[in-house]
């Protein structure tokens, strides 16, 4: 069967190629084959074959974060999963293939109004912006949250979990331009990064309190984030999308006692959450308020295209119905 593999770290357009390698065996109890439908190209996806990311398996291997696909047979001893099922496929198990073989209970049914695109999308981004609402403030209705990259994936997601539990979002970008989409998707207040930003914000919530802070990005921006956190408000880093190091001053260390977090959603302490996450949010994507756009699809052995594409930006997903 087809598979992408990853030969060496580093340049991912020219480390990454199709190659054939021998179908997986049947499968075993508490196991279930699944025959691979879409699978995207994510963030961490990337890092991984850069060779900076937190995973690094023994090369070369088939790499591939998420994905989703169709159950073809299971094993002994499998219950709550049958033949036919479209599942996505649990972390642990590599995706870039025709066909993979996972541990059952890993594998989550998507409901039949969701399509096998947006299947695929669901388990890194949607899961992940769950986790990070849920994780370190135990939040109610009205009350504030503040991210940056508000036009980012993730962020998304973010905003339609936040609202559809009854949170307000303050979300921050880098360009004007952007501010009317960001609004649409609910956010309640969006601004451009600068000196005044803080203030715009405080303005706007009418000086509320803000304990969650949520950073995408890192330098700067990190500190644009922690000046607006309330004392004793948590700054959760998921992403360091600037490459700098977080930025945050000792008056909001020391004075506001702020917390400052580090996430990966396949920490230990995450794991046992995340089979609920998933369902959240997949509620929410079925209910029609979060979308999970891509930008477009590439064939497994258009993987040099699709990765330079990755790389330039924009959400691309791997067709495996069409591997050749």
């Amino acid at each position: 069967m087809k598979a992408i593999q990853l030969g060496a770290y580093g340049n991912p357009a020219q480390s990454l190629r199709i190659v054939e390698v021998p179908e997986p065996k049947a499968p075993s109890a508490g196991e279930a084959l699944v025959r691979m439908e879409y699978a995207p190209i994510a963030y961490s996806d990337l890092l991984l074959a850069n060779g900076v990311y937190l995973l690094r398996p023994n090369l070369p291997s088939v790499i591939g974060g998420e994905g989703a696909g169709i159950v073809q047979a299971i094993g002994r001893g499998v219950n709550g999963l049958k033949v036919g099922d479209r599942v996505t496929i649990p972390f642990g198990t590599f995706t870039w293939s025709e066909k993979v073989l996972a541990p059952a209970e890993g594998l989550f049914t998507v409901p039949g109004t969701i399509d096998a695109k947006t299947a695929a999308m669901l388990n890194i981004n949607p899961t992940t912006a769950v986790l990070l609402v849920t994780e370190f403030v135990k939040l109610e209705p009205e009350d504030w949250i503040v991210l940056n990259a508000a036009n980012a994936h993730v962020s998304r997601c973010i905003i339609a979990i936040a609202k559809s539990r009854g949170l307000n979002v303050a979300g921050i970008v880098r360009r004007s331009e952007l501010i009317p989409e960001i609004k649409a998707l609910g956010a309640d207040f969006v601004g451009v990064e600068s000196p005044d930003l803080p203030k715009q914000i405080q303005a706007t919530t009418s000086g509320a309190p803000i304990f969650l802070g949520l950073d995408a990005v890192g330098g700067p921006a990190s500190s644009t984030i922690a000046s607006v956190l309330s004392p004793g408000g948590h700054l959760v880093c998921y992403a360091w999308l600037s490459g700098a190091p977080i930025q945050v001053s000792q008056g909001d260390l020391i004075v506001k006692r702020l917390n400052v977090h580090g996430f990966w959603m396949y920490y230990e302490e995450y794991l046992p959450n995340i089979r609920a996450a998933l369902t959240e949010a997949t509620n929410v994507v079925a209910s029609g308020k979060l979308l999970l756009p891509f930008t477009a699809i590439y064939k497994p052995s258009q993987i040099k295209e699709a990765v330079e594409h990755a790389e330039r930006g924009g959400k691309i997903l791997l067709d495996f119905n069409h591997a050749n």
